[in-house]
């Protein structure tokens, strides 16, 4: 392991790696994503690049909220849920490629909050 040394950056934000648990196989899924931090919380989006369809590791999540992420050398338990209204468009806004994203489809793309269990 790196320790989340060669991760970097993605556009502009921090990658952390998201681990979920597959709604139809059950097993650990894990997938690098741009993030931002939030007071104690990590912010991702669901943008899967501006498709029409949501990433498998949103839908992951929908079924089953529970998830590990790794942020440099530190990893953590964490809760997810979507962000709406006022939050999401404020927490959206940091990310500077989201809008150009939105454009490209006509699905709302989820800003993702992921809290910390402790």
């Amino acid at each position: 392991m790196s320790g989340g040394r060669l991760l970097g950056r993605v556009q502009g934000t921090r990658v952390l790696l998201l681990s979920t648990t597959g709604r139809k196989t059950g097993r650990c899924h894990t997938m690098p994503l741009g993030s931002v931090s939030d007071g104690e919380n990590h912010v991702v989006v669901a943008s899967n690049g501006g498709k029409h369809w949501h990433p498998d590791w949103w839908l992951n999540l929908k079924s089953n909220q529970d998830a590990l992420i790794e942020v440099g050398i530190q990893r953590m338990q964490v809760i997810a849920y979507q962000a709406h209204g006022q939050e999401a468009v404020r927490l959206g806004m940091r990310f500077p490629w989201l809008h150009r994203y939105q454009k490209r489809t006509n699905r709302e793309i989820p800003v993702v909050i992921l809290r910390p269990v402790t």
